[in-house]
C-alpha cells in the first residue's frame, strides 16, 4: 500500500509542477509514421549539481547561469551550498536566512522561465546535518570497554570511557558481569551518579561497560549557516527534530521545487542509537545482552549470526525510521526525493526503493576498447562504475515502479581541467545500458561574472561552465544524452529475469569483527566482486539476458498472474537464486509459494541455513524440511529452465554490442552501444518479432526503417555502428517511414594536403598569431604561446575535389584535441565531439571546395602557464583545491597537453548499400 500511495504522490508532484516527465507512449505511437523522436521535456535533458560557493549568489549573476545552462541544454539543477571563496565573506548569505530563501524563489522562478527544473539537498555539504542537530539527536556510536575482576574484588570506579577522546559526549547505559561460565548479571542499576560500586562473588567476572556517545562527526564541506552535528540517521524522532528548521522555511519559500536529494551515505562509525537494544529485541526476537561475550569473540558461526542481526537491524532502522518518514516528509509538501542509498549499512535495494527516484554514482575513470579514446594513465583515477553495482538502483526503481532513476554523473573522470567531451560519452552509456534515464551532471559551480578565470572551482571535477573550454560544445553531450533519455524514459523495462540478492550471506561475514559494515561503491571487493551473486549476473550478461535484483522484502510483495512474476513495477518470466548459504525462512516460503502458483523458480543451489541467532538451529530444521516437503531440488541446467519459462537470449552480445530494452506500446526498444574496437557492419539477431523495426541515432536524430530478415522467430537487422557508436532500434507495425541510408565505404582515402591556415579566434590567455602550416600538429609546438593557449583555433583550407563521379564523401578528423565543429563551403555539417571523429557529406562541389574546421582544446594548458607565471587562483576555504588523487594540485608539472588537428585530415568515398 505504501509504494502504491507514494506512485500516486509522484504522479500528483508531476501534475502540480507543470513538468510533463515523460512522453507517453501512445504519442510515440501516433507519430511514428513522420517522428519517432518526442518532444524534449526538462526531465529528458541532463541536469547538474549547481555548487553554491559560500552562499554568495546574487540575482543577476543566477539569472546569467540559468540562462546560459538552459541555451546549452540543461534541464535542471539541483542546489548544494558548500563552503566559500576567500574574499568573498561580505557576500556570503546563511543558509536558510530570508535572503537564502529569497534567492532559492528567485532561482525556481527563473528556472521555470528557462524550462528548467530545480532540486535541492536538505542541507549543506554531507551528509545531513547542521545547526539545529542537538548532540542527544546526533550520530551515534557504541563503545564497549571492560574490565576484568579477580572474584571477592571491590571496585569504586567512575564510569568514563578508557579512550578520552569518547568522554566529552557518552554516557554510561549498560554494565554487565559475566563469570567464567558464561553467566551474567546485570549491574545497570548500581550505577548512581556516574559511579559504580560493586564486589564480586566467589568468582572471576569479566566487566562489559556499555556507553552510548557520539561520533562528533559535522557536515562535511558545510556552507556559512550549515556548519554542524550529523543527525543520528536511525532515530525518526532524531529525523523530526532535524527538519523543524526546514517545515519552517518551505512553509512560505520553495514553492515549485520539484525535489529534495539525499546524497551518498557517508555517515562514518555510526553503528547504535539511543533505542537500538529495545529495537533489536522488538526486531530479532531477542536480547542481544546475554550474548555480548559472543558477538564481541572471533571469527566464529555464533559471532557472525549475532553480528549478522546487528547489522540487519542497523539497515531496519536506517529504512523504516530514516529514508521512508523522509520521502513521507518530502511528498506530505509537494516534493520528490532522490536518494544516493550506497555506502549505507543496509539493503541497497531497499533503502533505493524507498526513494522516488533512486540515484547511483559514478567515480573515476573505467577503461574501454573504442578506437582512439584516451586513458591516460596519469590522469585518471579508475573508476567504480560496474555494471552490476549500478543496477542497484535501477533495479530499485525498476520492482518499485519509479520511472526515473538517475545518476551522479562524471565525478573525478579525470584530472582537473583535463576531461574531453569524448571521454563523457561511453561513462554516460554505461549508465544509461544499466537502466540509469536521468543523468545529473557532476557537475557546475556558481561562478559570478566578477571572478577572474578559471572562475570559482568545486574541489572535484568536472566542472561544466562556461570558464571551461569544453562548453563550447558541451551542448552536443547534453543533445545526445536528451535524445537517448527521451526514449529510456518512455515505456516499461523490459528484464526478464528477477535476480534474489542474497544480502545475509553478505551481513555473515566476519568484516574484521565490525558491527557497522556499509556497502560502499569504493569497496566492491569487500561485498560484490567476489560473490556467486556477481557471477551469476556476469554470466546473465555473457548469454544476452537481463536481469534486475530483488530483495527480500520484495519477494514478500510478488504475485504470479499467468505464470509471470509481478511486482508492482512491472512483470517477469523468472526469479533465480544463486549459489546461497543464508535465506530467511519466510523468503523460502514465499519463493516456494510462488512456484506453486505457477512461477518459474530457479535455484542454482539451495540455501544451506537460516541467517541470524535467534533459535537457528531449530529455524534451520524447519528450513530444510520445508525443502524436503516440496522436493526442492538446484537446477541441472540454468539456461533449460529459463527457457522453458520463456526467457530468450539476446544473441546480438556475441557481436559485441552491449544493450538495454524498454517496452513501448508493446513494442520492443533496443539500445544498442558499440564499446569495441571494431566497426560493426552486420545483421544482427533481436528476439523481438516485428513488422518492420525503425533505426534512431541519438547522435544525429535522423531515423529510418532499418533492412530485416527473418530467421526463426529471430528478426536480423542490419546495423552499422562504428566503434564508439550507438543505436536504437524499435520494433512496430508497417509505417511510410523512410528507408534508412547504409553506405559502404571505398577503400581509397584523399588527404586534405596543402597549405592550412590556422588562426586563433577566442581563449586566452592572449590569442596567438594567424600562421600557415603544411604539415597538421599540436598546436603547442608552434609559439610559447600558443602552447599556453586554452581555447578555440580555426583551421582553413581550399582543394579540389578529387573525384567529380562520387556524390557522398566520409570525412575523417583523425585525431581531434578535442572538439570541432566543420563547414564546407560555408555550410555548417556539424559538430564533432567524440570518437569516430567523422561526418557523411553528401556532395563537394566541382573543382575548388573549401573546409573550415574551428577546434577548440582542453584549458589544461591555459591553467599551466597561470601557475607557471606564479599567479594564485586556489582561493578557496576548507579543502581549496586538491588532484584527482586528493594531493596538493600543481599544474606546473604538467606537461603541454597535445591541441587542435593532430594529423591530415581524409575524404572517404562512400557507397550507397541498401541491400
Amino acid at each position: 500500500m505504501q509504494e502504491h500511495k507514494l506512485n500516486r504522490l509522484f504522479a500528483q508532484s508531476i501534475t502540480l509542477f507543470g513538468c510533463i516527465l515523460f512522453m507517453s507512449s501512445s504519442a510515440i505511437a501516433q507519430n511514428q509514421s513522420t517522428e519517432p523522436w518526442p518532444e524534449l521535456t526538462r526531465t529528458h535533458k541532463p541536469w547538474t549539481r549547481w555548487w553554491w560557493m559560500g552562499n554568495a549568489v546574487d540575482e543577476p549573476n543566477i539569472k546569467a547561469q540559468l540562462e546560459e545552462m538552459s541555451k546549452a541544454g540543461l534541464g535542471g539543477v539541483e542546489i548544494q551550498p558548500i563552503y566559500g571563496v576567500k574574499g568573498e565573506e561580505k557576500n556570503y548569505l546563511k543558509y536558510l536566512s530570508s535572503e537564502w530563501l529569497n534567492a532559492l524563489d528567485y532561482t525556481i522562478k527563473t528556472a521555470g522561465e528557462n524550462n528548467m527544473g530545480v532540486d535541492m539537498t536538505l542541507g549543506t555539504g554531507w551528509p545531513y546535518g547542521g545547526p539545529q542537530v542537538t548532540q542527544e539527536d546526533a550520530a551515534t556510536k557504541l563503545i564497549i570497554d571492560t574490565l576484568h575482576l579477580s572474584k571477592g574484588e571491590k571496585i569504586d570506579m567512575e564510569l568514563l570511557p578508557k579512550n578520552e577522546k569518547d568522554r566529552g559526549a557518552s554516557r554510561p547505559i549498560e554494565i554487565l558481569a559475566f563469570d567464567n561460565s558464561g553467566h551474567y548479571e546485570n549491574l545497570t542499576s548500581l550505577a548512581k551518579d556516574g559511579h559504580l560500586k560493586w564486589k564480586t562473588k566467589r568468582k572471576d567476572y569479566k566487566l562489559y561497560l556499555f556507553y552510548e556517545a557520539k561520533t562528533g562527526q559535522q557536515v562535511k564541506r558545510a556552507a556559512p549557516g550549515g556548519a554542524g552535528l550529523t543527525v543520528d540517521h536511525y532515530s525518526k524522532l532524531a529525523f523530526q527534530n532535524y527538519v523543524k528548521p526546514f517545515n519552517e522555511a518551505f512553509s512560505t519559500h520553495g514553492k515549485n521545487l520539484r525535489t529534495i536529494f539525499n546524497d551518498s551515505y557517508e555517515v562514518y562509525g555510526t553503528d547504535f542509537t539511543p533505542r537500538f537494544f529495545k529495537e533489536f529485541q522488538e526486531r530479532r526476537g531477542y536480547d542481544l545482552r546475554p550474548y555480548i561475550q559472543q558477538l564481541l569473540s572471533g571469527n566464529n558461526e555464533t559471532a557472525n549470526r549475532l553480528r549478522s542481526d546487528y547489522r540487519e537491524t542497523l539497515s531496519d532502522l536506517l529504512l523504516t525510521q530514516f529514508d521512508r518518514p523522509w520521502t513521507e516528509w518530502a511528498n506530505e509538501k509537494g516534493f520528490l526525493t532522490r536518494l544516493q542509498a550506497h555506502g549505507s549499512p543496509g539493503n541497497l535495494i531497499d533503502m533505493y526503493a524507498s526513494a522516488d527516484i533512486p540515484e547511483c554514482e559514478t567515480f573515476g575513470s573505467m577503461p574501454y576498447e573504442i578506437e582512439g579514446l584516451r586513458r591516460e594513465e596519469e590522469d585518471i583515477r579508475q573508476g567504480d562504475a560496474d555494471a552490476v553495482m549500478l543496477k542497484f538502483s535501477s533495479s530499485a526503481a525498476h520492482i518499485s515502479g519509479k520511472q526515473l532513476t538517475s545518476s551522479e554523473t562524471f565525478t573525478w573522470l579525470r584530472d582537473h581541467f583535463k576531461t574531453a567531451l569524448s571521454q563523457t560519452k561511453p561513462e554516460a552509456e554505461d549508465l544509461l545500458l544499466n537502466g540509469i534515464n536521468h543523468i545529473f551532471l557532476h557537475g557546475a559551480t556558481y561562478s559570478p561574472d566578477r571572478a577572474e578565470w578559471p572562475g570559482w572551482k568545486f574541489y572535484a571535477s568536472v566542472n561544466f561552465n562556461p570558464n571551461n573550454t569544453i562548453w563550447q560544445d558541451a551542448s552536443e553531450l547534453f543533445s545526445y544524452i536528451a535524445n537517448c533519455q527521451s526514449l529510456l524514459q518512455s515505456g516499461q523495462p523490459d528484464n526478464d529475469v528477477l535476480l534474489y540478492w542474497p544480502i545475509h550471506d553478505v551481513w555473515h561475514e566476519f568484516h574484521n569483527g565490525s558491527l557497522f559494515f556499509q556497502f560502499k561503491i569504493h569497496s566492491l571487493d569487500e561485498w560484490l566482486l567476489k560473490t556467486p551473486f556477481y557471477q551469476t549476473n556476469q554470466e546473465f550478461i555473457k548469454k544476452g539476458i537481463s536481469t534486475d535484483f530483488i530483495s527480500d522484502r520484495f519477494i514478500e510483495e510478488a504475485k504470479v498472474i499467468n505464470g509471470e512474476i509481478v511486482l508492482p513495477g512491472g512483470t517477469y518470466k523468472s526469479l533465480v537464486v544463486p549459489p546461497i548459504e543464508h535465506m530467511p525462512f519466510a523468503t523460502l516460503e514465499k519463493l516456494i509459494s510462488l512456484k506453486e502458483e505457477g512461477a518459474s523458480i530457479i535455484f542454482q543451489d539451495l540455501p544451506s541455513t537460516v541467517p541470524g541467532f535467534f533459535e537457528f538451529e531449530k529455524r534451520c530444521e524447519m528450513l530444510k524440511a520445508l525443502m524436503s516437503e516440496n522436493k526442492l531440488k538446484p537446477t541441472t541446467d540454468l539456461w533449460e529452465d529459463l527457457k522453458m519459462a520463456g526467457v530468450k537470449h539476446e544473441n546480438l552480445v556475441k557481436s559485441g554490442l552491449k544493450f538495454i530494452k524498454r517496452k513501448v506500446e508493446g513494442e520492443q526498444l533496443y539500445f544498442l552501444v558499440n564499446h569495441t574496437a571494431q566497426n560493426i557492419d552486420d545483421y544482427i539477431p533481436i528476439t523481438a518479432e516485428a513488422k518492420e523495426v525503425i533505426i534512431l541515432d541519438p547522435l544525429t536524430k535522423t531515423f529510418g526503417k532499418a533492412a530485416t530478415q527473418k530467421q526463426g522467430e529471430q528478426t536480423l537487422v542490419k546495423v552499422q555502428i562504428p566503434s564508439g557508436g550507438s543505436l536504437f532500434l524499435k520494433s512496430g507495425k508497417e509505417s511510410n517511414m523512410p528507408t534508412w541510408n547504409y553506405s559502404k565505404p571505398i577503400e581509397t582515402e584523399y588527404p586534405l594536403e596543402g597549405e592550412w591556415t590556422l588562426s586563433f579566434i577566442s581563449g586566452g590567455p592572449q590569442l596567438p598569431k594567424t600562421t600557415k602550416i603544411n604539415q597538421l600538429k599540436s598546436w603547442t609546438v608552434l609559439s610559447k604561446e600558443a602552447e599556453y593557449f586554452s581555447g578555440t583555433a580555426k583551421y582553413e583550407i581550399d582543394f579540389e575535389n578529387p573525384d567529380e563521379q562520387i556524390n557522398h564523401w566520409r570525412l575523417h578528423l583523425g585525431d581531434v584535441r578535442e572538439s570541432a565543429k566543420v563547414w564546407l563551403n560555408e555550410e555548417y555539417l556539424g559538430a564533432l565531439w567524440s570518437n569516430p571523429f567523422q561526418i557523411d557529406i553528401d556532395t563537394l562541389k566541382k573543382g575548388r571546395n573549401s573546409i573550415k574546421i574551428e577546434v577548440t582544446n582542453l584549458p589544461a594548458n591555459r591553467i599551466r602557464a597561470k601557475e607557471l607565471r606564479g599567479e594564485e587562483w586556489k582561493i578557496f576555504h576548507e579543502i581549496n583545491m586538491v588532484n584527482k588523487d586528493y594531493k596538493e594540485f600543481d599544474a606546473t608539472k604538467w606537461q603541454p597537453m597535445p591541441s587542435g588537428l593532430l594529423n591530415t585530415p581524409t575524404l572517404q568515398p562512400l557507397q550507397l548499400d541498401n541491400n
